[in-house]
Parts: C-alpha cells; structure tokens; sequence
C-alpha cells in the first residue's frame, strides 16, 4: 500500500464556506471573450463543457444567469443530419456530445429544438449486437479499460434512448 502524500496546503487563513458567487460568476463569464486562446482550444470538448457549467450552476441556483437561447441556438448548430450531435461546429457528431446535448435540452425542458426522432435513430445506429454502444460512426474498438464502462454506457444510452422516444422530459416529474 502506497503512502497518501499532501500535494496542497491549505493556509489556515484560506476560506472555510464555499464562495458560491464567486463560482457562479466565473462559469457565467466563461466563453463571453470567445478570442481567447483557452476559449478556442477547448472548443474540441465543447458541448460537454457547456454542460457542466450548467449543472453547476443549476446545482448553485444561478441557471438563468446563462444565455438560454445562445445554447439552444448552439446545440441545434451541431446536430448533423444524421441526427447526432457534435462537440462544436464544424466537428463530427459523437454519442457523447449528443449524451450532453440532449441533457442540456432536458435541463432547459427545450427537447422540441432538435429533431429527436433523428437523435433516437442515430443511437440506434451506434447499438452493437452485445448491447454496447460505438461512439461513432466508424465504431472504434474500445480498449480494455472502456470495455469495464460499457454495462455503465449501456444503461446511460439505453435510459437516453428511452427519454427521447418517450419525451420523458419533465424535471418536474423527476423523468429525465
């Protein structure tokens, strides 16, 4: 067993509460200066980024802080054709940026934005034989660490799957 080792240390003066505010307001200013390098260079993950920042700030109860239509705007920008979505403009779609895309839709109860029927067929498409999902369209062999999520991936998918063919998208009811 390996000895725990102390990387930080937290100066006895450091602040005991969580700043709140202070998290909310760096998440809302987040992609306002859209020229800046961490801004562009993280534009590959884009679509899971915006999710977090809302999560978070949904969780701090600062939600309408955030541009509401921008995103929409944004996430009806990157599904393609085929019905999936992708991280950001301009890239190609992926399980994962639709997994993200659709949450932030049921977050804002706007699933109407997309076309869903289009979202069901495209997971639909990436559904192996054993239940497993590809994360593309060219279906890359997972290695042995991602085959141990693969139960977990299969039921995330399966309950997106679900959500979409039924419109299971009130928060109210806790469907989502």
């Amino acid at each position: 067993m390996g000895t725990p080792q102390k990387d930080v240390v937290i100066k006895p003066d450091a602040p005991s509460a969580l700043l709140s505010e202070k998290h909310a307001d760096y998440i809302a200013s987040y992609g306002t200066k859209k020229d800046d390098y961490e801004y562009c260079m993280s534009e590959y993950l884009r679509m899971s980024g915006v999710y977090w920042g809302l999560t978070a700030m949904d969780l701090m109860g600062q939600l309408h802080r955030m541009n509401k239509e921008e995103i929409l705007a944004f996430i009806k920008s990157c599904q393609h054709e085929c019905g999936g979505i992708s991280a950001s403009i301009g890239h190609d779609p992926h399980l994962l940026y639709t997994l993200s895309a659709v949450q932030i839709l049921i977050l804002y109860e706007s699933l109407h934005v997309v076309d869903v029927n289009k979202i069901v067929e495209y997971i639909q498409s990436l559904q192996k034989e054993d239940g497993s999902f590809a994360g593309d369209k060219w279906g890359i062999k997972e290695s042995p660490k991602h085959q141990r999520q693969t139960c977990f991936r299969r039921n995330r998918y399966k309950v997106l799957l679900l959500c979409c063919s039924n419109s299971c998208t009130s928060r109210k009811t806790g469907c989502y």
